[in-house]
């Protein structure tokens, strides 16, 4: 059986959030459904943040751009909005469906260079693993640290 879990904060611009997953055992699987942020301002200042949901830390390389080639990216949100009525807030989510059992990170950048925070919201799809398929995962996590 499968349930949903929830996790949202807050980030600063070019700063990530660490979202803990592994387990002892890592027979916990975890798969994203829901992405969403906003600005801790809407409508107040033009911004067009983009976050990203990676298997690795991304520390001293968050930057506002998106390769799909990237077998760490799981998950991108883009916002896109303006002080102005005449423009409508955008917002485009791509995730992967790929199942996971070790921790996560989230990152926002601002292609603009507005410095407004911005919140976060991701759902998970919790998941039991076989041994197999734990073993699996582990090795592949292992692999893309390693590379």
């Amino acid at each position: 059986m499968s349930k949903t879990i929830s996790y949202r904060g807050k980030l600063d611009i070019g700063l990530q959030d660490r979202i803990r997953l592994k387990t002892n055992t890592g027979k916990t699987g975890y798969k994203i459904t829901k992405f969403q942020i906003i600005s801790t301002e809407p409508m107040a200042q033009a911004s067009e943040a983009i976050a990203k949901i990676t298997k690795t830390d991304k520390t001293g390389s968050i930057a506002p751009t998106v390769h799909f080639t990237d077998s760490d990216l799981l998950a991108v949100a883009t916002y896109s909005e303006t002080n102005s009525q005449n423009y409508p807030l955008t917002e485009i989510i791509i995730f992967d469906n790929e199942i996971v059992n070790q921790d996560i990170f989230i990152n926002i950048t601002d292609a603009a260079g507005a410095t407004t925070p911005f919140n976060y919201y991701i759902e998970l799809e919790t998941m039991s693993l076989s041994d197999i398929e734990t073993t699996m995962l582990t090795l592949k996590s292992i692999r893309t640290v390693t590379s």
